[in-house]
């Protein structure tokens, strides 16, 4: 690849990464801010669970409204261009969670507190929706054919890193200040502070190009009139894969990384910050192996890293869960329960997930096919998950093997998923590209078959 190439594909994904971590913050920020503030200052009840789980109600909806941001955008991002989408999407996200840092609480308005917050968390979701596809295929269209797992899990970095800063951003919030202070102002510099990283990210959009292959696209004039109709009739199975491999993603994302929160600290009975920061380091630790495992992808194919991931990080669970419930308070038992499922584990399913999903799609319709494959998947996959957990932790009598038998059975689902696109003969770089994975019948595992 030549000098200049080299730069624009690291400009390109730098600028992925930045916008895909500042989005992610923002998101996540509502997560892990749920359980622990929202359920307190805008859903009070005389009942903590039902206060909780109204506050995952407000969290779940952003994943909701995720489908119809994937739409809008995937639509325009088809028939436009990614690049402007995704400066777009970006503004969407950081007012929004602006926004949400200055809304009065329900001793303050009432029921227009909850409302409020409802409605923003409907913009985040929206923004966020049309914000994933776009950066990953940002990435994954300039890089080489034989790179593209790898640099197409570069962006996803952005959701270990933005799931770092919101978690570790409340945390270092939670030692500084007293509970009082926290509860009363100090959460909400974590959200207005989401302003000045969306100016940074503004400014490095602004100044990347749009990508080859889509180009190739326009050039031709060979746009698809409405993509999500011509992504239907040409790929239906593609879609409704695509959505099971995504299972597993998002319910052990939200287990490990959004309520554990909740339940170390009200059932494990550790300190707010202790939780926050064993998420914290799960996810540096993600940082490492999210390119290790797109790397691999590239060497040994999507959906044979792919299925073994999903079976070992829904296995994960179980002792994941036990050694939290056994730590007989030991901080870092917890923190190892945590780091280790969900730092290396789940990277072997989130980093070839990108390059995985863009290559069940051509170019004119790319955009709006993983877009809808992720996000709407997200709906059950991710949104309602922390509901799910709640309701078994409670009707398991406060133990989780409920909640794992839940994770084990997306872990299969997925794990399904993924042996099908591999029976189909996904091609790398797309149904147009080179090479495919394939599921060797004779019982030898995945192969690399000639185009």
């Amino acid at each position: 690849m030549a000098k200049q190439n080299v730069a624009a594909v690291r400009r390109v994904v730098t600028a992925s990464l930045i916008g895909a971590t500042i989005e992610w913050y923002d998101f996540f920020l509502y997560g892990v801010v749920a359980g622990i503030v929202f359920n307190k200052l805008y859903f009070p009840t005389d009942d903590p669970l039902v206060s909780t789980m109204l506050a995952y109600t407000t969290f779940a909806v952003g994943f909701i409204t995720r489908p119809l941001g994937g739409l809008i955008f995937g639509h325009f991002g088809d028939r436009i261009g990614r690049k402007s989408m995704l400066v777009m999407t970006l503004m969407i996200m950081g007012v929004s969670t602006f926004l949400i840092g200055l809304v009065p609480t329900y001793d303050s308005i009432g029921i227009w507190a909850p409302v409020l917050l409802l409605l923003l968390r409907v913009f985040q979701g929206i923004g966020l929706g049309g914000e994933w596809g776009g950066a990953v295929l940002m990435a994954y269209e300039y890089a080489p054919p034989e790179k593209k797992g790898f640099y197409a899990s570069l962006p996803q970095i952005g959701l270990a890193i933005g799931l770092c800063l919101a978690s570790g951003t409340v945390a270092l919030l939670s030692t500084l200040l007293t509970d009082a202070q926290f509860m009363a102002w100090g959460w909400r510099v974590a959200f207005l502070a989401s302003a000045a990283m969306v100016l940074v990210g503004m400014y490095i959009r602004l100044n990347i190009k749009e990508t080859p292959e889509f180009s190739e696209v326009k050039a031709r004039n060979a746009e698809s009139r409405i993509p999500f109709f011509d992504m239907l009739r040409r790929y239906p199975g593609n879609v409704l894969k695509g959505m099971g491999a995504r299972y597993i993603d998002g319910v052990f994302f939200n287990v490990f990384g959004v309520f554990s929160i909740s339940y170390l600290t009200q059932t494990v009975q550790i300190t707010r910050t202790q939780a926050l920061t064993g998420v914290m380091a799960a996810a540096l630790v993600m940082c490492v192996f999210i390119p290790f495992f797109g790397r691999l992808s590239d060497r040994i194919g999507r959906t044979r890293v792919y299925f073994w991931g999903s079976l070992i990080t829904a296995a994960a669970s179980f002792p994941g869960f036990w050694l939290m419930l056994n730590s007989q308070g030991s901080v870092m038992l917890v923190w190892l329960a945590i780091i280790v499922p969900f730092g290396i584990f789940y990277a072997a399913v989130y980093g070839p997930e990108a390059a995985l999903f863009c290559e069940l799609f051509d170019a004119k319709v790319r955009y709006t096919g993983i877009s809808f494959v992720y996000q709407f998947s997200g709906i059950f996959a991710s949104g309602i998950t922390p509901i799910i957990a709640t309701a078994l932790l409670k009707s398991g009598g406060g133990q989780p093997w409920l909640i794992c038998l839940y994770v084990l059975f997306a872990g299969l689902v997925s794990a399904l998923c993924a042996w099908l696109i591999g029976r189909g003969g996904v091609r790398r770089g797309g149904p147009a590209g080179r090479g495919t994975d394939s599921w060797d019948r004779c019982s030898r595992g995945w192969k690399r078959d000639p185009a």
